[in-house]
């Protein structure tokens, strides 16, 4: 017999019972309808790279001429942007052994490439990414492998500023052998670990703000001259009066080599 007391709530009242009041039947394809929701935007957002058109569109252009083989290579795409990676896939290599120097076979794949990455560069920053494979190198111009790939990603940052490209939307990064696309298990192997890659970043980097003139100094206008010629800046003055360097003596300006550094 189920005891019962004045002022106290039944125990199978909906309002003390384990389960609770049932949710109303719209309830479930609401919840539905919004973790769909969430999907579809989550979605988008891994995908901005590829919804972009002048990404697709390269990225189509790229893949056609792999196809028909005039690059050897491949391309990819993920919401930080396209990737093009080129590898040496047969006997003609894109830099010589322990050097950086682009070779003509280089040339000419930059050259079929140029002009799809100038396009992507108006609105796009590229990082040319060195890479190389695992047998070590120590020589007086390059002590590791991180030296070399970096050598290499600036000539072909080189090359491409030759090209008309815009500096400040390129960047050279070297990552030596340790981003391997397979193991180094064999020659071939290698080749397809020697690579360049092209990464065309979906987001630019942050512009820089306009310079301004050091705090409690203020940027004076040139004063004419009695000659009519306006008198020299402070620099300029400055620059005329510095004492001629003693002799015998040799100063290199600051930030350059010794003559006798490494070749």
């Amino acid at each position: 017999m189920r005891l019962k007391v004045k002022g106290m709530i039944p125990e199978d009242d909906s309002r003390v019972a384990t389960i609770g009041f049932p949710a109303p039947p719209w309830m479930v394809n609401y919840a539905d309808l919004m973790t769909n929701l969430v999907c579809f935007f989550v979605i988008l957002y891994a995908l901005s790279a590829a919804l972009n058109k002048d990404m697709q569109k390269a990225q189509q252009s790229i893949r056609e001429m792999i196809k028909e083989g005039k690059i050897q290579g491949q391309v990819t795409m993920d919401k930080e942007g396209m990737r093009i990676t080129l590898e040496e896939q047969s006997q003609v290599a894109f830099f010589d052994s322990g050097r950086a120097e682009l070779t003509d076979h280089m040339r000419v794949q930059l050259d079929k490439l140029a002009p799809v990455l100038r396009r992507l560069s108006e609105k796009h920053d590229i990082v040319v990414e060195g890479h190389t494979d695992n047998i070590p190198i120590a020589t007086k111009k390059y002590a590791s492998n991180w030296e070399l790939s970096t050598a290499r990603a600036t000539s072909v940052v080189k090359f491409m500023l030759a090209e008309n490209f815009q500096p400040k939307r390129l960047a050279a990064v070297g990552y030596g052998e340790y981003h391997p696309a397979v193991v180094n298990g064999s020659e071939e192997t290698r080749k397809k670990n020697r690579r360049v890659v092209f990464f065309i970043k979906n987001d630019r980097y942050p512009g820089t703000p306009a310079a301004l003139p050091p705090v409690g100094r203020k940027a004076v206008p040139p004063q004419p001259s009695a000659a009519g010629n306006p008198a020299p800046s402070g620099e300029a003055l400055a620059a005329e009066v510095q004492p001629p360097a003693p002799a015998g003596e040799n100063f290199a300006p600051a930030g350059e080599a010794s003559a006798g550094g490494g070749q």
